[in-house]
């Protein structure tokens, strides 16, 4: 049996260690429920959200507020692009490139079955540009999620911003997307005409990587999807939308390209990706996140080169079979 004095020495440990565990264990669980996505409380890990097929004609409403028509991929990704044609953008001194290669803009929308709209994009903004507009989205309601350069040496300088929304009033998102893009120099959209051919060995770049991709004429692009499902909090992202590698070739002449793209990795995949990358002589540009609340966790790596295309497709071929990724188009 415990004396007296043991007994209060112990009774006191435990009070002690009861209010020191208090103020943990009251911040756990309205803490906990704050940090899981409206409507997915305590059950946020059984409860994802698919996204619902869509018409281009559903986003519409979404397109008036953009000021420029989209284009739905996969039945549920309603996705426009904001090219840069209004940057002339020189690389490593000598080197102009397309917009098509490293200057684009996108948004993508998808509707979840929950009655809500997600929205995340990539956009290239200047330097001059890029505290403005990160204001514009910060008041209206749109996140950044990552801010970062895909490119070496240039000039002007150019960031790119990952952006996201998500809520019940899509065009609320439109809104507050378009208040950034008003705040740079992107022009009006432009109609474009049939794709030319581009001046490369596509078949020859084709049959390196193993898989076709697609050309607008200017660049030839090959993409490829993480093969998982993919979400980002409770929301199950649509196959292809913010979980690809892509591999994007500017003819330079004689057979030669620009090379820009970025790999998405698992973090086991993320050095066998690099080391495979710079034995093809590959300049690694940045590593980083695109996402905050993706599950599971994703990187990217962008890279540049320049070279003879099919050389350099065969120099990112082990990349690609280092990380479970399949082809896809359209993206």
């Amino acid at each position: 049996m415990m004396t007296g004095d043991k007994q209060a020495a112990t009774s006191r440990r435990r009070v002690l260690a009861a209010a020191a565990l208090a103020p943990m264990l009251a911040g756990a669980g309205p803490a906990a429920a704050r940090s899981m996505p409206d409507g997915a409380t305590g059950a946020w890990p059984h409860r994802r959200i698919k996204p619902l097929t869509t018409t281009t004609s559903d986003w519409a409403a979404v397109a008036n507020v953009l000021g420029r028509s989209g284009n739905l991929l996969r039945g549920t990704t309603y996705h426009t692009p904001f090219p840069r044609d209004d940057l002339h953008v020189v690389v490593e001194g000598d080197i102009v490139i397309t917009p098509a290669l490293a200057l684009g803009a996108h948004v993508a929308f998808v509707r979840y079955a929950d009655g809500s709209t997600m929205c995340m994009g990539d956009v290239a903004v200047t330097e001059t540009e890029l505290q403005e507009v990160i204001d514009a989205w910060q008041a209206n309601g749109i996140a950044q999620t990552a801010l970062h350069k895909h490119l070496p040496s240039h000039n002007p300088d150019i960031w790119w911003v990952h952006v996201h929304g998500h809520g019940h009033d899509e065009l609320a998102l439109a809104h507050g997307l378009r208040a950034g893009f008003d705040r740079t120099g992107i022009p009006p959209a432009t109609p474009s005409g049939p794709p030319s051919p581009v001046d490369l060995d596509i078949a020859g770049i084709e049959a390196a990587l193993g898989a076709k991709g697609s050309s607008d004429g200017v660049v030839y692009k090959a993409v490829f999807a993480r093969r998982e499902t993919i979400c980002d909090g409770h929301l199950v992202l649509p196959s292809g939308l913010g979980a690809t590698s892509a591999f994007i070739f500017q003819p330079l002449g004689n057979g030669r390209a620009a090379l820009s793209g970025d790999c998405v990795m698992l973090a086991e995949e993320v050095q066998n990706v690099l080391g495979a990358l710079r034995r093809g002589g590959i300049q690694l540009v940045e590593l980083h996140n695109h996402h905050l609340t993706e599950s599971p966790r994703l990187f990217f790596t962008h890279f540049w080169a320049v070279g003879d295309a099919v050389e350099l497709a065969k120099a990112l071929r082990p990349a690609v079979d280092a990380t479970n990724v399949v082809p896809t188009s359209g993206v």
